[in-house]
This record gives C-alpha cells, structure tokens and sequence, in this order.
C-alpha cells in the first residue's frame, strides 16, 4: 500500500483528491491537514464522505508527513516549497497541485506569483507532471509539479502538431508556431473555495466575461511546455474566460496551417498519437465535445477541425479542472511514480446530467 498524506484538505482540489483516494485500492491515507480546521473529522466538512473515511484533519506541525511515501500538497502557491527539502530528505515523495515547480525560471515565477521561491535548487530536478509528455521522466521522480487546469488542456490539444518526430515526417512545421491562440473557457471551482465576489452566484450566475487578457500567470506555462514539447519557443495569445457552471473546461485552440500542414490529415494525425493513452479520446470528426462529457472523469476529449478546408486547425479541448485539470491527473502521476497501472482508481465514468 502507497502510504499518502494531504497537505491542504478543505479546498476543492483537496475534497478532489479524498474522493479518489479513499476509492484507490493501492492507498493507505496517513494525514489530511488543516490548520484552522485541526481536529474535525473530515467526514464532518465533507458528508459525502461519511462511511469511507475515518481521519480528522490534524496541523501541519504535528502531521506524520515523514512517514508517508507520497504528499500531495493542495495549498496556496508558497506552502510546498517551504515543506519539500525536509519531506524530500524524509524519503517522501512529492506530488504539488499549485504552482511552485511548475515554473523552471525562477524570475518568471517571481513575477507572476509576487513571492520568491524558497528552493530554486529543487527546480532542476523537479519534473512536470504531464503523463502524456512526462511520462518515463514522472516515473522516477521525486518531486513532481503538478501542471494547471488550463495548461492541461491547450498542451494537450497542440502536442500531436508540435512533436518534432510530427514535423520532420511532414518535411516542416504543421502550424504556424508564432501565431498560437488559445481561447479558454472555465467553471467556477477554478478559482478555489475561498470566498471572493466574482465567484458568488449572485455574480457568476447568467454572466461569462473574459479575464487577464493582457497576461495570465498560465501563460508562461503554458508557453514554457509548448516549447519543450516542440524543442523550439512558441508564440501564444492565451484568453481565459469564467462560464457560469461549476466545473469544466473548453479551451479552442487555433493555430495557422502551414504549406507542409496542408497535406496532413489531422484527424488521423491525432488518433495515432493518443491510440495509447488512457485519458485522452479523440473524438469522431466533426464533433463538438462538451465540458459534461467528463465531468468527475480524469477524461480529456479532443476534437479536431478544418473549418471549410481552410488554413486554419481548430482544436476543441474538454477537461473537468479538478480532475484531469488537478487532482485526477495528480493520482494519475502517483500511479507512475508507484509502478502502478495508470489508471489505477482512475476509472470512474463522468456524471451525467
């Protein structure tokens, strides 16, 4: 059994990963942290887990984290990076849903997290949690930082378009790499659970806006995983927008086709290159994927178009946040990272309606 501490159990990536784990038939949970909620049965925040789970939260002082094999932090940005050097020399490993080894240029991170990084040194061997990119690289790591819900999805949805292996079989570049849009839509639980006025229904409600048009901190992301995946920078316009539901994402991403693009049959070339993987289906052509086709799945569904056989590649990208956006994906890398099948508690159909 994978010993497993939380760090962070009362936010909806937290609630996310308790939901999963306490159904992972290879998980042993040793900890849930909180605290301001230090002492209260877990089962009494969260009733829909009443019966599978008999912890209360404890504090982070006095949580037996050094003797799990795995913690998985779901905390603000900042709390991972203070707790990793003792946990990592502890034996532990680490799994961070936020985003302090996203990033591997520290000034980046400095500049969109308005906070230094406590251990720039850890970044070298921090490894981005992307199966389907990551994969070999996840399965011995120690620390893995975890990608975001929106990165997820836009990565993803250009991978099979940007391998270097895709390009040199087409004699060039399908896409125009300096003219990448990425126009993304997500639910509300994106934002936390903590209590702000643009996620108060009486706001979020009958309302979709737009949001950091003119910089988002996924961008650099974003932009940093594109280009390691195409060997080359790239060039992104990233728009995220907040939809009235409370989980999902639709990101739509479109990208110029190039003269060796125009010969390729891209429905195909994306079949092949997800035939394998467990969480990504590519739909039929001329499909239009919804967000409640995964929601509470680890499922990722991509659809691939070519409106009027023009040139331009339409990619229709569909997640739930907090599963494959966050806390499914995280117990996805812990299936690696344990030698288990990856999708190991992983199975769960979406829930419909």
């Amino acid at each position: 059994m994978i010993k497993v501490g939380i760090v962070g159990g009362t936010g909806y990536t937290g609630v996310e990963l308790l939901r999963l784990l306490v159904q992972h038939p290879q998980v042993k949970l040793m900890a849930i942290t909180s605290r301001k909620e230090a002492g209260m049965p877990v089962a009494d925040m969260y009733p829909s887990l009443r019966g599978r789970i008999d912890l209360a939260f404890s504090d982070p002082a006095s949580a037996p984290l050094a003797d799990c094999d795995l913690v998985f932090f779901a905390t603000p940005h900042g709390v991972a990076m203070a707790q990793a050097r003792e946990l990592l020399g502890a034996g532990v490993r680490i799994i961070d849903l936020a985003a302090d080894f996203r990033l591997k240029d520290t000034a980046e991170f400095e500049r969109w997290y308005k906070m230094p990084h406590g251990c720039p040194d850890l970044l070298a061997e921090a490894v981005y949690g992307l199966p389907e990119v990551n994969r070999e690289a996840i399965r011995n790591a120690r620390l893995i930082g975890l990608p975001g819900c929106y990165p997820t999805s836009v990565q993803l949805g250009w991978l099979p378009v940007l391998e270097p292996a895709a390009v040199a079989a087409a004699g060039g570049e399908l896409i125009d790499r300096e003219m990448l849009i990425a126009d993304c839509k997500s639910g509300v639980s994106g934002a936390g659970r903590k209590a702000e006025v643009h996620t108060l229904l009486a706001e979020a409600s009958d309302n979709f806006k737009a949001y950091g048009v003119s910089g988002h901190r996924h961008a650099p992301e974003i932009a940093q995983g594109l280009a390691a995946i195409a060997g080359k920078p790239v060039k992104l316009q990233f728009t995220p927008h907040l939809v009235p539901m409370i989980r999902g994402i639709h990101s739509t991403l479109y990208a110029r086709v190039t003269k060796a693009g125009r010969a390729i049959d891209f429905q195909a070339l994306y079949e092949k290159r997800f035939e394998n993987e467990p969480f990504v289906d590519v739909m039929p052509a001329g499909s239009t994927p919804e967000t409640r086709s995964v929601r509470a799945s680890n499922m990722v569904r991509i659809a691939v178009h070519r409106p009027q056989d023009s040139e331009l590649l339409v990619v229709l990208v569909v997640e739930d946040n907090l599963v494959k956006g966050a806390s499914g994906q995280g117990v996805q890398v812990m299936n690696l990272m344990f030698g288990l099948p990856e999708d190991t508690g992983l199975t769960q159909l979406p829930v419909l309606p």
